[in-house]
């Protein structure tokens, strides 16, 4: 292994993961930073997790054991610098000398006033890929703002179109805005190392809650910018393909998308024949014109047997559908099982734990996720005898003497 490689960074057999010998630098807080390194961390990324020193805060150090911790810190080296401090802000410059990428989510002004914003940096690596997200983009007049993901949701238009008609604004039951930006960051920094490889330089990719969530309204921004059409709150039912939805069945609920002029002919067959008949439901704007009624007379049929019976008839000739689950019974489902989505971890202070795996698969590396989130500091004094620091510098770093 080389300097930067860790054994998490290899497969029990001794193949390197993908992103094994990459250099990471993680500054990230909250969800979205820390949503990006996550992908780089599962896939073989040595990446230096650096906080600042304890306040002592009791909630914070209870919450590095926690779930939500444990899940989006896993597989991280972490070290303790004061980049306050003189002593440091130079040993992370020796840091910054060193990594391949850095990923931070600061506001402007806290990155500046440390002296670790882009323009310095680049000065100092000119290699480094530099990763950004901020809440609204980093320029602009709304740059100074603090942004967090509801913030997002409910100015990028999504908390309109979400929830029951006229039920007023409703989130999204997860940090869509803080997910979605992580991931895109991440994208941006696999481009960006692709074009270093050609010109020997790094850049400055960034996003933001606001931006990553604009796009992710698609077609829904599509029709208004296209066609002037403002969507609305439509529940559980699509927006515009006909019939689909959450419909009704003898033990729970189903969702079934039968919107293709085929798929509908097929649900009939099954649910009920007469339909094919009924000259106001002939063509797909017919349906979509009266899709109360079409929804209100599936609901009526599919709740006369279990969901069970109608995956079973619809899969059969092609519909899509499936069970609306609750979180307890996702991870029963065979296919869930099938897929490896809960790796099991040993954990050094907690014991057993189950992890959410990467959604990822890359032909003949295997995911493998074996560390959870490591205690504050725990790595620091290693990683400064690796940038070539000795006691004496240790010491005036951390304020104690290495053991």
């Amino acid at each position: 292994m080389s300097a930067t490689e860790t054994s998490s960074q290899h497969h029990p057999d001794g193949a390197p993961l993908p992103l094994a010998g990459l250099l990471v630098l993680d500054l990230t807080l909250a969800r979205a930073g820390p949503t990006c390194v996550r992908h780089l961390a599962d896939w073989g990324a040595d990446v230096i997790r650096v906080q600042p020193p304890d306040t002592g805060d009791e909630e914070v150090i209870g919450r590095r054991d926690g779930s939500d911790y444990q899940n989006m810190h896993r597989g991280k080296r972490v070290v303790t610098l004061d980049l306050k401090t003189a002593t440091g802000h130079a040993a992370f410059i020796e840091l910054v000398k060193r990594a391949d990428v850095l990923v931070e989510n600061m506001r402007a002004p806290v990155k500046h006033r440390l002296g670790i914003e882009w323009e310095a940096l680049r000065e100092v690596n000119p290699r480094l890929v530099y990763g950004s997200i901020s809440g609204f983009g980093q320029t602009g007049p709304y740059t100074q703002r603090a942004g967090v993901d509801q913030i997002a949701q409910g100015m990028s238009g999504l908390m309109s179109i979400t929830g029951a008609p006229g039920g007023g604004p409703m989130r999204v039951g997860i940090a869509v805005a803080d997910l979605t930006s992580g991931n895109l960051l991440a994208l941006a920094i696999m481009m960006a190392l692709y074009q270093r490889d050609r010109t020997g330089l790094g850049r400055w990719v960034h996003t933001s809650l606001l931006e990553s969530q604009i796009f992710m309204l698609d077609f829904q921004a599509a029709r208004y910018l296209q066609s002037g059409v403002v969507p609305v709150q439509v529940g559980n039912d699509h927006p515009t393909a006909v019939p689909t939805g959450v419909f009704p069945t003898s033990d729970g609920f189903i969702n079934i998308g039968a919107s293709s002029s085929r798929q509908w002919t097929n649900l009939c067959r099954i649910v009920e024949p007469g339909w094919l008949d009924r000259p106001d439901w002939q063509s797909q704007a017919d349906r979509s014109r009266d899709r109360a009624a079409v929804h209100d007379a599936i609901a009526a049929k599919t709740a006369e047997h279990t969901t069970e019976y109608w995956v079973g008839a619809f899969e059969e000739v092609g519909i899509p559908c499936g069970p609306i689950y609750g979180i307890d019974e996702v991870f029963d489902d065979p296919q869930v099982r099938h897929l490896d989505m809960t790796p099991e971890i040993e954990h050094e202070r907690i014991g057993r734990m189950k992890l959410i795996g990467s959604p990822l698969n890359f032909d003949g590396s295997p995911r493998q996720i074996t560390e959870g989130a490591k205690t504050t500091g725990v790595d620091t004094v290693e990683v400064l005898r690796w940038i070539g620091y000795d006691d004496e510098r240790i010491e005036a770093v951390t304020g104690a003497l290495p053991a």
